[in-house]
């Protein structure tokens, strides 16, 4: 009896798609897969199996699923198909001992497309290990679907490498499913033909491969529609060439009908299932226009079924296109609902601009006219027919189990011993890896060490909004980013620190400082002590022999000891050390604290007169009497501090002078003068 596939509710009657259940998946990955590295310039890049490991983990969609690390396949295992010639090369060969190894590069066909790289054997082994456990999951019913993206080399041959494959793990798996099961049906999504796998199974009925592919000028330039198998393998081939453009609506239309034809007739016990990535659309090699959906259907179909499934990869060297397609069919398989705005990973820089989880399909034309694909379907399931029933098996005992393959026994006992070696963890790695989420978990877990260890990266809970380019922040910029200062919040005191702050309180240590009233006041203050500060600073390089300002050298050579013994007096008024590094900072703390005092002309007056008398107390002994006079004579600048100072006549007398300063100057009160032990500055603030 036929098996009636569902369809999508949206296009006609049957159950949903992607419906909820409760399929067990073993999810195979190890973490040295992306290290590896063909050749410099080389499409295959293993790393794109690291991307879609990571969109898998911060998806949240590993809860859902077991995650295992399987043995790396060894030598005797990969000589169940391949020649022990072509397996020792392997072994063998590496970049530094290559050019002994020419005359075994031609003849296993290791060169251009299959360049020998640092690590080609191991990388050979993980790609293996993870098919060939899987399908020993899978045979052990010890998972529903196993998925090892890391698989699915489908041109390696049993003693050549081909088309950027080296070890054919598909047929290994197939291999390993054939100890348990009568029939294996094998699906190639793939751009290119599955060469490899069907002249593995072509002379055989225990192994129906059906490819969907570009034919014409096109590698590998097989599967043509009238290689259908020989022998007892007759009609158990099945190929459907395509031409370029094939999109996601004429895709599907030949597609669920061949498949659905193919479970009616061969009634498989299970499925392998290689999603070559190059079938999408803006693939680097490829050059067909499926979107990630069209791509992802076909996995839906085969899972409706509810077979066991081996779900490999393949092909496909645009690695962010790929990557997101294949976190999207993992997320599918185990009925996990995906926001299309990607979540943040260590690698979310690679999906911009759009940063979210699609492929979509191009304005590329579809060469496949429906009347051809029409013609070409109808041929297929006409072959189909001529086998007339699903083949027979002679029954026989199942062949052992390799070394590497571990029975329930024996993993009962590593779980054992890994709880005894770690009762002090609340939940291992091991245990970890094992655990599934079941779908009515209301509240999320707590691991973060181990999440953390594994890759996934907190979401802070935007994994609902659309991601904006700005919410990846680089942390090797600086800070000055243009982003606008945070008023208030823990970080406030930070922010208003400026470099020029920071400059002016190297020494200056003030016993309480007044808070200010705000950010942007404080800001303005500490601008306005600055330039205070360097015009001070032009006004002292100005003074004379006499503390006056652009006087010149009229001072008569009998009253020069009168002005520096005046110096002198000024110079040895007690002051300690540190109010001799008072900063502006401290003025401005003053002008906070009295908001109501305003200077007057003659205090103004006084107070730069006193300052630019202490001016010389800084520099070094002995250089106090050695002022320069300045050649030219420069206007002082303005400051909110002091008033503007008129410039006496040079013809004047200096007596005249020197009265009108003393009749400028104010009576000192008891109040203006300040205290003993104290400095001016101290008893300025008292006041």
């Amino acid at each position: 009896m036929a098996h009636a596939a569902p369809v999508d509710i949206a296009n006609g009657n049957g159950v949903a798609l992607g419906a909820p259940s409760n399929k067990k998946v073993a999810y195979f990955y190890d973490s040295d897969i992306g290290n590896f590295a063909y050749v410099a310039g080389h499409p295959m890049k293993p790393h794109r199996i690291r991307l879609a490991h990571s969109l898998i983990m911060n998806y949240g969609v590993y809860k859902k699923m077991e995650i295992y690390r399987a043995k790396p396949a060894t030598r005797l295992e990969m000589t169940q198909f391949h020649t022990d010639e072509y397996i020792d090369f392997l072994q063998k060969v590496s970049p530094e001992n290559m050019e002994s190894y020419q005359r075994e590069q031609t003849k296993f066909n290791v060169g251009d497309d299959c360049p020998v790289f640092d690590g080609l054997f191991e990388f050979c082994g993980i790609s293996a290990g993870g098919s060939m456990e899987g399908a020993a999951r899978l045979n052990r019913q010890k998972c529903d679907i196993a998925v090892n993206w890391a698989g699915g080399l489908h041109h390696a041959k049993k003693s050549e490498a081909s088309g950027f494959c080296y070890v054919n793990d598909i047929v290994l798996g197939i291999l390993e499913l054939l100890r348990f099961n009568k029939r294996v049906l094998y699906i190639d999504i793939d751009v290119h033909h599955g060469d490899g796998v069907e002249e593995a199974f072509y002379t055989t009925d225990r192994v129906m491969t059906v490819s969907f592919h570009k034919y014409g000028e096109y590698f590998p330039g097989t599967g043509e529609l009238r290689d259908i198998g020989i022998g007892q393998g007759k009609y158990y081939a099945v190929n459907f060439p395509l031409r370029d453009g094939i999109d996601d609506s004429s895709y599907k239309s030949i597609f669920e009908p061949v498949i659905s034809s193919v479970m009616e007739f061969y009634q498989p016990d299970a499925v392998v299932l290689q999603c070559g990535g190059d079938s999408l659309s803006g693939d680097r090699l490829g050059c067909f226009n499926l979107s990630m959906e069209g791509h992802a259907n076909c996995v839906k179909f085969v899972k409706s079924f509810n077979l066991p499934t081996l779900v490999l990869g393949g092909g496909g060297y645009t690695m962010r296109n790929v990557a997101r397609t294949w976190a999207f069919e993992t997320g599918l398989l185990v009925d996990a609902n995906m926001e299309k705005a990607l979540p943040f990973n260590e690698y979310y820089e690679y999906y911009g601009p759009d940063y979210e989880l699609a492929v979509r399909a191009s304005n590329m034309e579809n060469a496949n006219s429906p009347e051809y694909l029409e013609k070409i379907k109808n041929q297929l399931i006409e072959n189909l027919r001529r086998t007339a029933h699903a083949p027979s098996v002679q029954m026989q005992d199942v062949p052992p189990d390799f070394p590497q393959t571990l029975t329930e026994e024996e993993e009962a006992e590593l779980d054992d011993m890994d709880e005894d070696e770690s009762k002090d963890m609340r939940m291992t790695q091991r245990q970890w890896e094992k655990q599934r989420e079941p779908d009515n978990e209301y509240e999320e877990s707590d691991n973060e060490e181990l999440e953390r260890a594994n890759g996934i990266h907190p979401q802070n809970g935007n994994a609902g909004r659309k991601r904006q380019f700005t919410d990846y922040q680089n942390p090797d910029l600086a800070d000055d980013s243009g982003a606008p200062t945070p008023v208030g919040g823990n970080n406030a005191e930070k922010v208003i620190q400026s470099k020029e702050a920071d400059e002016v309180m190297e020494d200056a240590q003030p016993e309480k400082p007044s808070e200010p009233e705000g950010i942007a006041e404080e800001q303005e203050q500490l601008k306005e002590a600055q330039k205070s500060t360097e015009a001070e600073a032009e006004a002292a390089a100005d003074v004379d022999k006499d503390g006056d300002v652009d006087m010149g050298e009229t001072v008569p050579e009998k009253e020069a000891p009168n002005d520096t013994e005046v110096k002198k007096e000024e110079a040895s008024s007690p002051k300690p050390a540190a109010d001799s590094a008072q900063s502006p900072r401290k003025q401005v703390a003053t002008a906070v604290m009295i908001p109501d005092a305003e200077p007057t002309t003659e205090s103004a007056t006084e107070k730069a007169s006193s300052d630019s008398g202490d001016k010389p107390a800084e520099e070094p002994a002995g250089a106090e009497a050695e002022t320069v006079a300045p050649t030219e004579a420069k206007e002082p600048e303005a400051s909110g501090d002091a008033m503007d100072v008129d410039e006496p006549k040079a013809d004047e007398e200096p007596s005249k002078e020197k009265e009108k300063e003393k009749s400028a100057e104010p009576a000192p009160s008891t109040a203006d003068k300040p205290e003993e032990g104290k400095t001016e500055d101290e008893s300025e603030a008292a006041s």
